[in-house]
């Protein structure tokens, strides 16, 4: 379909299938050297995939990261990731990091609605300052909870800083690919949880990453989100859509700076 190889990623990248298997290894690792500091499959939801995974710093906590994973809302969990709570971790920070079911047994709208759910119950858990990430299809849920009417007011007000990774901004284009057999998405479902369309977010620091590496598509969505939200973007010259996170795993980059302060 017409834009097919626009959203493709793994096609090109090179060594792109040793990916999966290296996080999966990296996460758990990560998790097996917190011991009791990583408390893991905390309910937020009624499926099984509506839990998350919480990882505590030594001492007192200055704030917690929630990063929300990608996989065009169709593929992962929360597992595959946990070794990228290491650059929050190390500057104090609590990481939260949930599941989400996924398409086709729900529609991107429901998981929108399940993240909203999952950031409220880490709110309820936690207290200070909120930070949020997301990466590709979790770089456009993270933006979604910028929306005035996704989340409580007093669970919104605490989040002080918003990356979007490569997210999926506009929903549109998607129509026009074959994942959508997959997403089932409609016109009218597209529109609405297309973060291009929502009001620029007031009195949260939003910074849009993208690697500089990354298909045409994805500079394009990171560009048109920037633009529409008056947002700082940020172009990781050499990185592409699936080295781009690892950036937070490095308690010193640039990208956990802007998403911690």
């Amino acid at each position: 379909m017409k834009y097919d190889e626009d959203y493709k990623n793994a096609e090109y990248i090179e060594g792109a299938a040793d990916f999966p298997p290296r996080w999966m290894a990296q996460a758990e690792a990560f998790r097996a050297g917190l011991g009791a500091r990583a408390q893991m499959g905390v309910r937020y939801g009624d499926s099984d995939r509506q839990k998350f995974d919480m990882f505590q710093p030594t001492g007192v906590s200055r704030g917690t990261m929630i990063f929300v994973h990608g996989g065009y809302w169709k593929a992962f969990d929360k597992s595959v990731w946990s070794h990228l709570a290491e650059g929050a971790l190390a500057k104090g920070w609590a990481v939260a990091m949930p599941s989400y079911d996924l398409c086709p047994d729900v529609r991107i709208a429901d998981i929108t609605r399940q993240i909203a759910a999952a950031v409220t119950e880490i709110g309820n858990r936690t207290f200070g300052k909120l930070a949020l990430a997301g990466h590709s299809a979790g770089g456009h849920l993270v933006a979604r909870m910028m929306d005035p009417l996704v989340l409580p007011a007093d669970v919104r007000g605490r989040i002080g800083s918003v990356v979007p990774i490569s997210p999926v901004a506009d929903l549109m284009p998607l129509l026009e690919t074959h994942m959508n057999e997959v997403l089932h998405l409609d016109a009218a479902e597209a529109q609405a949880e297309s973060p291009v369309n929502m009001s620029p977010p007031h009195g949260v620091n939003v910074t849009v990453w993208v690697g500089g590496d990354e298909r045409p598509a994805f500079l394009e969505q990171a560009e048109s989100l920037s633009r529409a939200w008056g947002a700082k973007k940020v172009v990781a010259e050499g990185k592409h859509h699936f080295d781009v996170i690892e950036a937070l795993s490095d308690p010193e980059s640039d990208m956990i700076k802007a998403l911690l302060g």
